[in-house]
């Protein structure tokens, strides 16, 4: 296993040191029974003082890392000791990671950390970029994530979508990925939206009540295509549905006299007065955490670990 050593580090030289070992032994890096460089050898190697390198060895073993061997010297012990995971021990583990595959690249240090340098000098997102070919689906999916998060939600379509989305976290529906991946930088962040389980979120409603008029208002055609299959095929009587498309004139008449109105986020706002309205949200309720944990991720101050 590599070593490195910063100095004139807000964290001691000890502490690297036992960072590093603890995350090999965890990582693999350092298999049990492995032994690790005497104290002279890294005291010379690395110019250190050898009591430094020995008093993080003794809290290494004092913590049930390693174990000492008269006349032999330090060892990965066979088993690890019981580590609660935390946030703190993720992280670190994560950057050893980082730094390992660093490593058998045969990327340097110096590299590395520039490349760090660079990625954290950037400017972080502020807004999430909707990319999608359909216009009246995009309005309702950009409604339903702006509902959701503080971020500022932009959308566009393929034709129109900006090749380098400078603050903005690309977003799209799977089947609109590939479409998607062509039109960003290689190697850039694309979250992929999932839809929201039919069958699951209609599971209230059902069994169908027998008799009742139930409307189905949309701008988007495919809305109306698949609730009126899905009602249909949940029990309802294809005459007692009633089916809007909120893009044509009068597209609310009738819908008073049905007992509820299955429609998308937008054209809810848009009812006519004392109409029951049971919106339908497009995106799933784990595509909306993800959303969330991002910008969380993004707006969180900074406090240490």
């Amino acid at each position: 296993m590599q070593f490195w050593f910063a100095r004139g580090s807000e964290v001691s030289i000890r502490e690297q040191l036992v960072t590093q070992v603890v995350l090999g032994i965890l990582s693999d890096d350092l298999a049990p029974g492995q032994r690790l460089p005497s104290t002279r050898e890294l005291a010379r190697r690395f110019h250190l003082h050898p009591n430094t390198i020995s008093a993080g060895y003794r809290q290494l073993q004092r913590d049930r890392w390693v174990e000492f061997r008269r006349g032999s010297g330090v060892y990965v012990r066979a088993s690890k000791p019981e580590v609660v995971p935390t946030a703190a021990l993720a992280l670190e583990q994560m950057i050893a990671r980082l730094f390992r595959s660093a490593r058998k690249l045969g990327v340097t240090l110096p590299v590395l950390r520039t490349r760090l340098r660079q990625w954290l000098e950037l400017q972080p997102p502020d807004h999430f970029l909707l990319i999608e070919p359909d216009e009246e689906l995009r309005r309702i999916l950009a409604a339903e994530i702006a509902r959701a998060v503080t971020f500022p939600v932009e959308s566009c379509g393929p034709e129109d979508c900006p090749t380098a989305p400078e603050g903005g976290v690309p977003v799209a529906l799977p089947n609109r990925v590939a479409t998607a991946r062509q039109l960003l930088p290689p190697g850039a962040e694309l979250i992929t939206l999932q839809i929201r389980s039919v069958p699951t979120s209609l599971a209230g409603y059902l069994p169908a009540p027998s008799g009742a008029l139930v409307g189905v208002a949309s701008r988007w055609p495919e809305f109306l295509k698949v609730a009126r299959a899905v009602l249909t095929a949940a029990g309802f009587h294809p005459d007692s549905l009633v089916l809007r498309d909120a893009r044509e004139p009068n597209w609310q008449r009738g819908l008073k006299q049905t007992a509820a109105v299955v429609c998308d986020l937008l054209t809810a706002a848009e009812l006519p007065e004392g109409c029951r309205a049971i919106p339908f949200s497009v995106l799933s309720e784990t595509s909306i955490a993800e959303l969330r944990r991002y910008e969380e991720f993004i707006n969180q101050p900074i406090e240490t670990i």
